[in-house]
């Protein structure tokens, strides 16, 4: 008995690998993680079900990260199928669920498949050029941490670019309702290249007011990227201060700060300068 995981891709249902679909439909149950990736909630649950052959279990975070004991269980018994937008290991949660299955001696197979980790390589940056990957996490009145920033510099300061993933709030609580046990979420919410370039400012000039300066500053090229792998997929190039402002359309972004490039990279990023 073997507990799968499958990639989806990025773009939709259809970006499925054939040994995916193949490997899913032999299993006795099928869950389609629900929590990290905009993808999830666009995929139709009716088509889904057609595609597979029988119905697809909704997992949210709760289900994934309080409740894979009930998955590994399965996983005893039954081939059973964990769906995952992008690539398996794109998530630290799913590395977890795999180690876990190993410490209790089920069989894991992953299904590998495309993710923003490889896919970034569509604007022109080579991949091998790219130090540690940061996430940027969206900020509030009485929180702003700054620790991402300290990475970014380090990959800058040593000529690599830095692919930043940007915050995603998806089934969160208020305070209030989780003082009250109320199983009521807020709206979803996805951090733009806008919002993230407006919080690298910010962080950029609070720094150089303490007299600690900053390579990051306002002139610093950027790249926004909107959507990657799907239909609609927007990437724009600019200065940090330009993508402040810039609107590259719907969910999901990510955000990319070039470190030393190659003649060749600064002329595919000419090719997506945002135009005033």
């Amino acid at each position: 008995m073997v507990l799968h995981l499958i990639g989806l891709g990025l773009g939709d249902i259809k970006d499925i690998t054939v040994r995916g679909l193949e490997t899913a439909r032999a299993c006795e149950k099928i869950y389609l993680e629900m929590y990290t990736s905009i993808l999830s909630y666009g995929l139709d649950r009716t088509e889904l079900n057609a595609a597979f052959g029988k119905e697809v279990i909704e997992a949210d975070r709760e289900m994934v990260e309080q409740l894979a004991d009930q998955v590994l269980d399965e996983a005893t018994t039954a081939d059973i199928a964990v769906l995952v937008v992008g690539d398996p290991f794109g998530a630290t949660t799913h590395a977890d669920l795999v180690l876990r299955a190993k410490h209790r001696g089920i069989a894991v197979d992953v299904v590998h498949n495309a993710s923003i980790m490889n896919a970034v390589g569509c604007c022109g940056l080579q991949l091998y050029s790219y130090g540690e990957t940061v996430s940027i996490v969206m900020w509030t009145d009485g929180w702003q941490p700054e620790s991402y920033f300290d990475k970014i510099v380090s990959n800058f300061e040593r000529g690599l670019h830095t692919l930043c993933l940007l915050d995603i709030k998806v089934k969160e609580q208020s305070v209030e309702n989780m003082m009250k046990g109320n199983k009521k979420f807020e709206p979803p919410r996805y951090q733009s290249c806008s919002e993230a370039a407006s919080q690298l400012l910010t962080i950029a000039e609070r720094r150089i007011e303490r007299g600690e300066g900053s390579p990051i500053s306002a002139e610093t090229p950027v790249v926004g990227l909107a959507r990657v792998g799907w239909r609609d997929q927007k990437i724009a190039s600019c200065s940090l201060a330009k993508m402040s402002t810039a609107d590259l359309g719907p969910p999901l972004h990510c955000l990319v700060i070039p470190g030393k490039m190659h003649p060749l990279e600064e002329d595919m990023l000419a090719t997506f300068a945002l135009s005033d």
